[in-house]
């Protein structure tokens, strides 16, 4: 009964509990690379920028928009409130309406605080 239903379904079970160490290893190896800015960078690029300003010196296309400098530059914004907002989906509005995992998280806290400047004054 070498081409049984019951043959063939054991030989996918096998072949994906084969597969399986493969694909937690890549996924715990994303999540081990340290954070990128030039990733961040990337992401804000393609995903943000219709809306903010995502490089120095930019006015957000959206006025209801801060630039990213501006956030970057926030007196009481940490590496941790950052991470802790772009978790938190319910704090974007509507037009946000997407998930960022956890490395993108990491990358985008990373390139937005590469814009911190001291004595830093916003755009009017």
């Amino acid at each position: 009964m070498p081409n049984s239903p019951a043959t063939a379904v054991l030989a996918f079970a096998a072949a994906m509990l084969l597969a399986l160490p493969a694909t937690v290893t890549a996924a715990k190896t994303h999540r081990a690379l340290p954070p990128s800015p030039q990733r961040g960078l990337a992401f804000v690029q393609q995903h943000c920028s219709s809306c903010h300003g995502v490089t120095t010196n930019t006015i957000s296309p959206n006025p209801e928009s801060p630039p990213f400098e501006d956030v970057a530059n926030k007196p009481e914004l940490t590496v941790v409130t950052l991470r802790q907002f772009l978790r938190d989906s319910h704090n974007y509005p509507a037009a946000m309406n997407f998930t960022v995992d956890q490395a993108r998280i990491r990358d985008i806290a990373a390139y937005i605080l590469t814009m911190r400047k001291p004595n830093y004054r916003p755009q009017p």
